[in-house]
């Protein structure tokens, strides 16, 4: 089965730049081709990209997600048969449709071809001036994308970087999205992300998934099983109750154990159920913090009349000096680090009857 991965974006966003890093850290030991739709008469990137020893199909004579479909097709289907690679990476020309390119792989009808990801390089500094420029292909390649690879972050202020970001999100709520400048992050992150993988909405299910007690947040070691029958449906990664069902079982403890929230007799069941007890928040962001922020952030969870009863909270966040800051809570137990750079700023919170608009207050963050 060969994947395939797309990259859009218009000229200039740094598609180029990204596919040599992933080459480089991400796609070794594959068998990689890539095939290259320039607009225009001659191919530029081309050259240098052999030099990497990938094998490249230049099709200069128009547009693959109009008038080159065909085209497309044949050329493809040459490269698995004479090549028979293990990825096909796919740079289209800046200024089609990405609907368009997906449509033309789909319409391929190969049981050998995976269509693995589609991406959107976008230059963050140009971002609103495309928007306007150039709507309808430019919200068309943020709003088919699967992921959003943000290019030239860093000279952006904190303030133009959220409205960049709610620029994407309008256009596209699902899609997973990169705003760390690529030196801070290894090609296999940036992979991650452009295949859904480690997304905000696995960090919740992860969170509620965890072998804790529903009412005190804590873990227990005594002998019991917790069944988290889970039906996780993420349309939008973002601030989502979950209505999965959640059943917590406890089997035969020894007569001296202490919970903390139930007295358990011997071979019953208590089933808690996911609408009643469990809810999260969870914010991208790029915001950007200090360790005693984030500490006093965390140390004020505890008042369950501002912010609902906080069972668990996890987060990767940049920090105000560069650095990115871990942290891991549960009741009582803040737990602030530095660590190595996420993709974007994540907070996830875990609880009941947990006061949304209160914690992004906390955290500085939008609702």
């Amino acid at each position: 089965m060969t994947k395939i991965d797309i990259f859009s974006g218009f000229l200039g966003a740094g598609k180029t730049t990204l596919i040599k890093k992933l080459i480089k850290e991400a796609y070794a030991g594959e068998k990689l081709v890539l095939i290259e739709n320039e607009f225009g008469e001659i191919g530029i990137d081309g050259g240098f990209l052999q030099d990497a020893g990938i094998k490249i199909t230049e099709m200069n004579s128009g547009c693959i997600c109009c008038s080159l479909v065909g085209d497309f097709g044949k050329a493809l289907e040459k490269v698995l048969a004479d090549y028979a690679p293990d990825r096909i990476l796919i740079e289209p020309s800046g200024v089609g449709k990405l609907s368009d390119v997906i449509a033309a792989v789909q319409g391929l009808h190969d049981d050998h071809i995976l269509l693995n990801s589609f991406t959107t390089v976008v230059d963050a500094k140009k971002c609103k001036m495309y928007a306007k420029n150039f709507g309808e292909f430019f919200n068309n390649q943020i709003a088919y994308a699967g992921a959003v690879v943000l290019s030239h972050t860093d000279a952006l202020p904190t303030e133009k970087l959220e409205e960049v970001l709610a620029l994407i999100r309008e256009q596209n709520p699902a899609a997973t999205i990169v705003t760390t400048p690529w030196d801070q992050l290894t090609g296999g992150q940036i992979l991650e992300t452009m295949e859904r993988r480690n997304t905000l909405s696995d960090e919740l299910a992860a969170l509620l998934q965890e072998d804790t007690c529903p009412v005190c947040g804590h873990h227990h070691d005594h002998e019991h099983e917790h069944h988290h029958d889970h039906d996780l449906e993420h349309h939008h990664a973002h601030d989502d109750d979950h209505d999965d069902e959640h059943e917590h079982h406890h089997h035969e403890h020894d007569d001296d154990h202490d919970c903390c929230c139930h007295d358990h007799d011997h071979e019953h069941h208590h089933h808690h159920h996911a609408d009643e007890v469990f809810t999260s928040w969870g914010k991208e962001t790029t915001v950007k913090f200090t360790p005693a922020k984030i500490t006093a952030a965390l140390e004020a969870l505890q008042d369950a009349d501002s912010f609902g009863t906080v069972l668990r909270a996890k987060g990767i966040v940049a920090a105000e000096d560069g650095s990115w800051i871990h942290f891991d809570y549960v009741p009582g137990e803040p737990d602030v680090r530095t660590g190595s750079a996420g993709v974007i700023g994540r907070l996830c919170v875990i609880g009941s009857e947990l006061k949304e608009d209160a914690l992004a207050a906390l955290f500085g963050v939008d609702a």
